[in-house]
């Protein structure tokens, strides 16, 4: 490992941890790697299977997962591993971005950087045993349940439901909520709105104990690029150079398009400042209220009530 401390970025997913990721590595300092704890990670990137989305990791599990993230830090690459799971040019393609990112991570002694909304229940691990710095991305609940609506991407509870673990430390009194959402699986807002009160209340109620997080709003990072970032840079330790600056603006220019196309949903080059009325024009007014009632509780944490007219102080 480098001898500064490793970054995880994480919160939900669509809430900006891609942006905030690769945003951080623009000075050079970092090395931005992708959701090793997706399920379907790159076997070269982490050596080791990860079972559900959202998978937790604790001392009691750690054995099979903390050599794998250790050389992860470390920036062992398994060629073997990867060359042996590849099925596609776009297979290969990532394995020389990955391989070369392990490279010059190593070469050059950058701090990794793991961009992962799937890590988000397992904050207290990755700073106990791993030693992160960590970046909490957060954005508005009807943004987020919006952006999913849009993109049609339901969440199977299932994935929660089956980690006792997880049940066990944290997500017990979500356990009625998460069945009810079994029985409307096409609702993609009610599962939206559950995951997110589940991963902001267990934030909240780490930083309330006194555990390091840097939450970083999306709304604020949209409302004034440079200046929140810059913050964000110089907690983490990092230059915030000329380099990064520029890399910012451009990926928040009002020359950016308002809207993202589904086909380029990752992409980092957006008007943010329109983005955030963008969950207005998606949601109706009922749908709207199906979420607040969902998740005001743990949202009041950190959003005024006048948030949900799209007012954002």
């Amino acid at each position: 490992m480098t001898h500064k401390p490793p970054i995880l970025v994480t919160g939900v997913h669509r809430s900006g941890t891609t942006w905030v990721g690769r945003m951080l590595t623009a000075g050079g300092e970092a090395a931005y790697i992708s959701e090793p704890l997706n399920v379907w990670h790159r076997q070269g990137v982490l050596a080791s299977n990860i079972p559900y989305w959202y998978f937790y990791i604790c001392e009691e599990n750690e054995s099979k997962y903390l050599p794998a993230f250790r050389q992860l830090l470390d920036y062992r690459y398994h060629w073997g591993k990867e060359i042996l799971s590849l099925r596609s040019l776009h297979d290969l393609g990532r394995m020389g971005r990955d391989g070369s990112t392990f490279l010059l991570g190593k070469l050059f002694h950058r701090r990794p950087l793991l961009k992962d909304p799937f890590a988000a229940f397992s904050i207290p691990w990755f700073v106990e045993r791993l030693g992160c710095q960590v970046v909490v991305t957060i954005r508005h609940p009807a943004a987020f349940a919006s952006s999913l609506k849009r993109l049609k991407w339901p969440f199977d509870m299932r994935d929660l439901l089956a980690q006792p673990l997880l049940m066990r430390d944290w997500l017990a009194p979500y356990e009625e909520q998460m069945l009810a959402c079994l029985e409307k699986p096409e609702d993609i807002l009610q599962q939206a709105a559950v995951l997110w009160s589940m991963v902001y209340q267990i934030v909240w109620r780490l930083k309330e104990a006194g555990v390091p997080l840097l939450l970083a709003r999306h709304e604020d990072l949209s409302l004034d690029p440079l200046g929140e970032f810059e913050k964000i840079y110089h907690t983490l330790g990092l230059r915030y150079t000329e380099k990064a600056k520029q890399r910012i603006l451009e990926s928040s220019s009002d020359a950016n398009p308002k809207e993202l196309k589904t086909e380029k949903r990752h992409s980092v080059r957006l008007d943010s400042r329109s983005n955030l009325m963008n969950w207005r024009k998606r949601l109706n007014e009922a749908e709207i209220e199906q979420i607040k009632a969902l998740t005001w509780e743990v949202a009041t944490c950190y959003y005024p009530p006048e948030s949900w007219e799209g007012f954002y102080p």
